[in-house]
């Protein structure tokens, strides 16, 4: 059969895109995720079209006793990925982006950027990461009667304050990763919803900050700081505001090389949750999903208020600012990483090196066959402090019993539901709010592997779990359709985001969804339970070690 049809069709696919980029009609999204910087290139006119992307890798760093990032890091490796881009860009259409139709800027949420008047950093970055706020936590979730979360921007400003910090004085602006790379971008300090709600309580009506918290805020802190809250924190805009455009400044930053012009719309920076949730179209009441990566973190948006306060939960919100239950675990699958490279380098030991995509996939393939409790193995995942199972720090431990089955398959499922645990501690406690899911969606590099994490995960949350075909580009994707929805309804249309994405991103997307096994189910139960048992075990490691 001819191949010319297909030849000319794909040709015709090329000349349109490289027009697209050439006149601007484009989307960018760049996400500062916890391992790697990725930039994302979309037609914005159908943004399920990825046109081109690039990446650079990163890593925190533990100075001090703070996981942090250099800003230096943030802007060589920003431009590495830019210029990753790029080069996929001349490399697939022979062209070169000058300009795009908007930016969105997307990075991990929570944290501590604190500035002084003249916008230089006062102390080093602290990420969501960092666990030494429990004081303050404690305090502003009795005051507030919401839970504030160890990692959240309002328990490490008030931390400061507690402390007594030097900086404190000094002290003009607080804003997260995404919220600084945006106003450097624009000379713009704000922040969309869904971000700004990790960083203080949003009120549902308003999708502002809470007022009467921060008035309560203001009270609580007197003249220990030097402005009130309000002043001290970015705008909050909902998905689809403007929110600044490149500056020439910006375009320098971004791209040292002078190719970038300025000039791009850029949309509400964004955390890593809400562009999870829009790059699996889960920002409608019953639906949710989980994002697994460094950390690993479940949305689940609310059809009602929930009727407790939980220290388990998160409410933070939707882009737009719907709310959400947010479960948050600082460990997510990077003692699974570390435990495949040591396979992998076991392979070239033997003789017989194979890439760590093989060796995921032959370690997922092996977890099928082991047994649905995993052969009374436990895996603890935690390399740094986990609230929910009470721990101030980690220690990655691997327990077994004498009569535990240890075999490769019962070990790498092991390992896989020690992914899923912590989180799975906290969605017990939605079930006991009586949330209801009518589906769960799941991205991030582990679900690439098909049928394995997918399937496990349904079974630990006794829900469907959908993986689209979106998964592995994630939230760098997710903050380019947000950035094409603004270009779509700037000054002229009123679509909401859920209607948006429904009609004009995922109207003929493809999901694979499983339904949970229930023999996956009881296992996992199983495992949750002896898991439970067993932080003892871990808390004792923290102790000792």
């Amino acid at each position: 059969m001819s191949t010319e049809p297909q030849n000319a069709h794909e040709g015709a696919q090329t000349d349109a895109a490289r027009t697209a980029i050439l006149e601007g009609r484009t989307s960018l999204g760049i996400e500062l995720g916890s391992t790697r910087i990725k930039a994302c290139l979309v037609d914005a006119a159908d943004p399920t079209r990825v046109l081109a992307v690039g990446s650079h890798e990163w890593e925190n760093e533990f100075v001090d006793r703070v996981w942090t990032y250099s800003l230096e890091d943030v802007w060589s490796g920003l431009q590495a990925s830019y210029a990753d881009l790029v080069a996929d860009v001349r490399r697939r259409y022979d062209a070169t982006p000058e300009t795009f139709g908007a930016i969105g800027v997307s990075a991990m949420m929570h944290g501590y950027l604190a500035f002084d008047e003249r916008g230089d950093l006062l102390v080093p970055f602290r990420t969501w990461r960092n666990t030494s706020t429990g004081a303050a936590s404690a305090e502003l979730s009795e005051r507030f009667g919401v839970n504030i979360p160890l990692r959240w921007s309002i328990a490490h400003l008030h931390q400061a304050v507690l402390d007594a910090e030097a900086h404190g004085p000094d002290i003009r602006f607080v804003t997260t990763l995404a919220g600084y790379v945006h106003w450097k971008l624009t000379d713009r300090k704000v922040l969309g919803v869904g971000d700004a709600s990790g960083m203080f309580p949003i009120d549902a009506v308003t999708h502002d900050y809470d007022a009467a918290l921060v008035a309560s805020y203001d009270e609580l802190v007197g003249d220990r700081l030097p402005k009130p809250l309000v002043e001290l924190l970015p705008q909050s805009l909902e998905a689809g505001a403007p929110a600044g455009v490149l500056t020439s400044a910006g375009a320098a930053l971004l791209d040292p090389t002078g190719g970038l012009k300025p000039g791009a719309l850029l949309c509400p920076p964004e955390g890593d949750a809400g562009t999870g949730m829009v790059a699996t179209n889960s920002v409608a009441p019953r639906t949710g999903n989980v994002s697994a990566g460094t950390s690993i973190f479940a949305m689940v948006v609310l059809e009602r208020a929930l009727e407790h306060a939980h220290h388990e939960l998160d409410l933070v919100t939707t882009p737009a600012g719907d709310p959400v239950a947010m479960v948050h675990c600082n460990n997510g699958a990077s003692e699974l990483a570390a435990w495949a490279g040591v396979f992998g380098q076991f392979a070239a030991a033997s003789g017989t090196p194979i890439s760590s995509d093989a060796v995921f996939e032959a370690l997922f393939t092996a977890a099928l066959e082991g047994e649905a409790d995993a052969g009374g193995l436990l895996a603890y995942n935690h390399l740094a402090g986990e609230p929910i199972a009470g721990l101030s720090e980690g220690r990655p431990l691997v327990v077994r019993t004498p009569d535990s089955r240890l075999t490769l398959p019962n070990f790498v499922r092991a390992q896989l539901y020690g992914v899923f645990g912590t989180l799975a501690l906290g969605m017990r406690v939605l079930d006991g709010e009586g949330v209801e899911l009518d589906r769960m969606f799941a991205h991030g590099g582990m679900f690439r592997t098909a049928g394995v994490a997918q399937r496990f995960l349904a079974g630990a949350l006794d829900a469907p779990v959908a993986v689209g075909e979106t998964a592995s580009e994630g939230g760098a994707w997710g903050i380019a359709v947000l950035a094409s929805y603004l270009q779509a309804v700037a000054g002229t249309d009123d679509t909401d985001l859920g209607t948006y994405l429904n009609d004009r991103v995922f109207a003929d997307a493809g999901f694979d969804t499983v339904d949970p096994d229930p023999a996956d189910v009881a296992g996992f139960a199983a495992y949750l339970e002896r898991y439970r048992a067993g932080l003892a075990a871990e808390a004792a490691a923290v102790d000792a070690l």
